[in-house]
């Protein structure tokens, strides 16, 4: 069943959606992007992340950056143990939105709560679900995290970041059991901070 998505007409354009990707893992950077659609070129399909499957989301991504206007942020696994995992994705969304290079009508972020920044905005809970441009940023978020990973594992390859993404899967605890952990683990991730103190 397609999504409905209504919610955006109230808004004054430039809508722009936000949305993560990353906040749970044990590994690797959290990163945000912002998505300004094109309502005559809207790529079909677009729906939360998490719904599609790996083609899909590849697929809508290539044709949203061929349409869209999209901004990407990250925050680094430093910033993340440096400030905490909510503060570093509140860093990733304000670097994505300023990315973009426009001053929005409204920013609508995935959530419960919008980053302290100087932008109209709404967090809107089951976002993704809710909002054409939430969803939209939600995929590119996705689709860039995990080719970060992908190119990540390659340099770190017992930890088999391309499939688990750096989640906190049994192969992914086993590898940091037996390989301990590598500089793109988060040292304020309970798993990965035990192992820190075991050496």
């Amino acid at each position: 069943m397609a999504p409905c998505f209504k919610i955006e007409k109230a808004w004054p354009d430039p809508v722009v959606g936000v949305d993560e990707a990353g906040r749970g893992p044990l590994a690797g950077p959290v990163v945000a992007a912002a998505v300004v659609l094109d309502r005559r070129r809207c790529p079909r399909g677009i729906d939360d992340s998490k719904k599609l499957c790996l083609e899909a989301r590849e697929t809508i991504y290539g044709k949203l950056r061929q349409v869209a206007r999209i901004g990407v942020g990250v925050a680094s696994v430093e910033e993340i143990d440096r400030f905490n995992i909510l503060w570093a994705t509140m860093l990733a969304m304000t670097r994505a939105v300023e990315a973009l290079g426009l001053e929005p009508g409204v920013v609508l972020v995935d959530g419960n709560r919008c980053p302290k920044w100087r932008y109209a905005s709404k967090p809107i809970v089951g976002g993704d679900a809710r909002s054409r441009s939430i969803a939209a940023a939600s995929i590119i978020a996705k689709v860039t995290r995990d080719r970060m990973m992908a190119d990540y594992c390659a340099a770190w390859p017992g930890y088999n970041w391309r499939t688990n993404k750096g989640y906190g899967t049994p192969e992914h605890l086993g590898a940091l059991e037996r390989l301990g952990p590598t500089p793109l683990h988060r040292r304020s991730f309970a798993p990965v901070k035990q192992h820190i103190l075991a050496l």
